[in-house]
């Protein structure tokens, strides 16, 4: 009863691992689908040779690498990390870094606006009337599409 049990394990487990490796196969033929999902002749051969290679006790690795010496790199949906395939593994990296630079220029551009810095120096020191409209006059930057924002004139 138990040897039956461990066979049914066994073979459940080997259909898992020749699905799993089936799905990270491209099918030559249709090139968009998995070996897994497609009904092409060699897609088919494709998944017996899986399945021949787990009876025969050979590792993912190898299989991988069996089905990439026979038909080339673009069989694989991952491809590997090397010198041609670095601009593809690294382009998203680039992006993001990009962006939070750019974020980050940003941020430091509005936190340093001369204006407000300027107002906040003022705020604190006693002027009269007439120095109050000039230091305002001055440190105001012009209204932008005609609207001037009310938080400029706050004290």
């Amino acid at each position: 009863m138990e040897s039956e049990e461990d066979e049914v394990k066994k073979t459940q487990l080997a259909d898992a691992r020749a699905r799993n490796i089936s799905h990270n196969v491209r099918c030559t033929e249709c090139g968009s689908q998995s070996i897994e999902d497609s009904q092409a002749d060699i897609a088919i051969l494709l998944r017996k040779l899986i399945r021949d290679e787990i009876q025969a006790g050979k590792t993912d690795k190898e299989i991988f690498k069996k089905l990439e010496d026979d038909f080339g790199e673009t069989v694989l949906y991952a491809p590997k990390f090397d010198l041609q395939t670095a601009g593809l593994w690294l382009s998203p990296l680039l992006v993001a870094g990009a962006a939070a630079g750019v974020w980050a220029y940003k941020r430091y551009r509005q936190k340093t606006n001369v204006h407000i810095m300027a107002l906040d120096l003022v705020r604190g020191v006693a002027l009269t009337p007439k120095e109050k409209e000039t230091m305002l006059d001055l440190l105001t930057p012009p209204p932008s599409q005609g609207t001037t924002p009310s938080w400029w004139r706050r004290w």
